[in-house]
């Protein structure tokens, strides 16, 4: 079992609004790892170890995530990711990200091509993606309903749920798995107050933009995502030139947590057609 602690190694850099965050490790060609919401960079702690064996790997900690400084201004995902890159002053990379980090991988693909090598999303389509089906709707309420009551311990278990997701029990779940997401949750969460303002400017009409994309994109979902985000996601690749779907069968929302031995055998034989 992974052991989730915080990389001694962690470096940081000045952005223009406070510290963020990042693990760099391994050497080679860039591959840039984004998790998801509300997590950091120990999310994909599955991966590291298999990436950095071939390849140099960032994983930041996205802003007001992790060890990331929280917003006092208006930001946008794409802008901070290629601050970063700049500032490492590598690329162009390969990103790679699940659920909101597949939002900010698309969306620094769309305003910072040059920066982008070639592409690889899970869980999200587009920034401006989103899930519609009942389910998906009724978790999003109860979020909003936990936190607008102060009871962080319920949303918690409501973050969790999207494991297993509306088809399944948290019985048929490693149990490892709630419990690593639940641990780096409570310490974004722990960042943040009540009524905070949310700084991030939103991406709009991604959809116009996507089929201006010029590198390889891969999307790789757990076959047990909704079908929208699956059409979604064969959409997004079609648009590419080579791009391509894969799904994994077994998975749900976070498959790389799920499936990493599957999810990295899917991502190093992507890198390496690149």
């Amino acid at each position: 079992m992974v052991v989730m602690n915080v990389a001694a190694d962690l470096r940081s850099f000045p952005s223009a609004d406070g510290d963020l965050a990042y693990l760099d490790t391994g050497s080679g060609d860039l591959v840039v790892l984004i998790h998801s919401g509300f997590t950091d960079h120990r999310f994909w702690d599955d991966q590291i170890p298999a990436l950095a064996a071939h390849h140099r790997v960032i994983a930041p900690d996205v802003r007001g995530h992790g060890w990331s400084a929280n917003a006092s201004r208006p930001f946008t995902w794409a802008g901070d990711l290629a601050a970063l890159l700049r500032h490492v002053d590598a690329g162009p990379a390969v990103l790679v990200g699940v659920s909101m980090g597949g939002a900010i991988v698309t969306d620094t693909l769309l305003e910072h091509p040059d920066l982008v090598r070639a592409a690889v999303v899970s869980g999200s389509a587009t920034a401006d993606w989103q899930y519609t089906d009942p389910w998906h709707q009724e978790i999003q309420a109860e979020y909003a309903r936990t936190l607008g009551a102060g009871d962080i311990e319920g949303w918690l278990d409501a973050f969790v749920r999207v494991v297993p997701g509306e088809h399944r029990g948290a019985d048929e779940i490693d149990p490892a798995i709630p419990r690593r997401l639940r641990e780096m949750a409570r310490h974004t969460i722990s960042k943040h107050t009540p009524g905070e303002k949310d700084w991030l400017v939103h991406s709009t009409d991604s959809w116009s933009r996507v089929p201006g994309i010029r590198v390889p994109v891969l999307t790789v979902n757990g076959a047990l995502e909704p079908a929208d985000l699956l059409a979604a996601a064969e959409r997004l690749a079609a648009a590419a030139p080579g791009g391509r779907s894969v799904t994994i069968e077994g998975a749900g929302h976070y498959l790389n947590l799920e499936k990493p031995r599957e999810y990295n055998a899917v991502l190093l034989d992507f890198l390496s057609s690149l």
